[in-house]
């Protein structure tokens, strides 16, 4: 039974990221709402309705099964990509969001639990990073497949692109049903509200873990959000069939980041490994923007090899200054920061483009970041202090 359900969740993943316009996603949104301001407050929605959702869907899961949740993430989906390709006006994107956030909370943390449930019925829990690696990287296959796909259609139409990702999400759905539901349930924590004594406790006593936190709330706010504009940015300097080209780029050095990180960290600290992840960014971004050329999505998209390993280093750092009972309280109050500081900048950012245009406003997104590389520029000079 392992096996078939291991089996269907990478072609589940997969399909999850072969969805045709992601990497054009804010191109289209602009063009349907009018204006980028209104462009990126579709992905400001999608991540306020993913935090909302997250308790009660994180409470489904346990009630009604792993299997179940995955079906109604998969329905809800499917939901929203009909309203994005519908896209008759900007609220009719809106609703496709917040579908979207929806299913965006199915998933979180079941599709995980019912990995491991499953392994767990199988008495091979020790499997579990394995097994999760792999069944995750065939998401990054299916980005990097419909990007270069997407893009060639979309020249020709964004109708088709936005209908054949309609398809592909019926077609996860379908997976979805093939699905065989695990004896075990491993019950995680969904709820974000119901430790926030000590979760704030936590905050106060743990200079570091401040500091982690809100390096990852910033860091979700300014660098994430730019990553998601970026096409707006590409599509002044490329044709709009070529955008894909650089998120393969992009995708598959994120894929051999996360591969090798575990062997670059053993040889580097983390805090060294997410310090210099962040300079090398913000450099590459300022020469990329400041002098715009031909080669600037494709510079930009090189960053992403660093990211890979400098997401693996922070979950590191963070992990080792929580308490066993305060993990997933922290990673929940975490992710809602992150989902309320990216929903506000969204409008900021969309603004931006619509009076300056998209390169600076990315431009403003990298000075802004800088903060985030302060923050690990005061833990890593910490970790010095603390081995002197």
């Amino acid at each position: 039974m392992y096996r078939k359900n291991v089996r269907l969740l990478s072609i589940f993943n997969f399909l999850i990221g072969f969805t045709f316009f992601a990497p054009l996603a804010i191109i289209y949104f602009a063009k349907v709402s009018g204006s980028y301001t209104l462009g990126t407050s579709i992905f400001g929605v999608i991540m306020l309705s993913a935090a909302i959702f997250e308790v009660p869907t994180g409470i489904l899961s346990d009630k009604v099964g792993r299997r179940y949740t995955m079906i109604l993430g998969s329905c809800a989906r499917v939901v929203a990509f009909i309203f994005y390709a519908i896209g008759l006006s900007y609220w009719f994107l809106v609703i496709g969001a917040i579908m979207e956030g929806m299913s965006r909370a199915f998933y979180s943390g079941n599709n995980e639990a019912f990995l491991y449930d499953t392994l767990a019925d199988n008495g091979k829990e020790g499997e579990y990073k394995e097994h999760l690696g792999k069944t995750s990287a065939h998401e990054f296959n299916g980005l990097t497949l419909s990007a270069v796909i997407g893009g060639l259609i979309a020249n020709v139409s964004f109708a088709y692109v936005m209908w054949l990702a309609v398809l592909s999400q019926i077609i996860m759905l379908i997976v979805s049903f093939q699905f065989v539901e695990p004896r075990s349930r491993h019950k995680e924590d969904t709820n974000i509200y119901a430790h926030l004594r000590e979760a704030f406790t936590l905050f106060l006593t743990n200079k570091k873990l401040r500091l982690l936190s809100l390096s990852s709330i910033l860091a979700n706010s300014f660098d994430e959000l730019a990553y998601q504009f970026r096409g707006a940015f590409y599509n002044t300097i490329w044709p709009i069939w070529a955008i894909g080209f650089a998120n393969i780029v992009s995708n598959v050095t994120a894929s051999a980041g996360f591969y090798f990180s575990g062997k670059i960290l053993r040889k580097m600290k983390s805090e060294t490994a997410k310090l210099l992840q962040s300079v090398f960014d913000k450099f590459i971004n300022i020469i990329s923007l400041v002098f715009p050329t031909i080669l600037s999505p494709v510079l930009m998209s090189s960053t992403s090899f660093l990211y890979g390993v400098g997401v693996v280093a922070e979950n590191e750092l963070r992990q080792r200054e929580y308490a066993n009972n305060q993990r997933a309280t922290m990673n929940s109050l975490i992710s809602l920061g992150r989902s309320i500081g990216a929903a506000l900048m969204t409008l900021v950012l969309g603004k931006t483009a619509d009076v300056f245009g998209p390169r600076r406003a990315l431009l403003m997104m990298v000075f802004m970041a800088f903060s985030v590389t302060y923050i690990y520029w005061i833990i890593y000079r910490n970790a010095k202090k603390s081995l002197a």
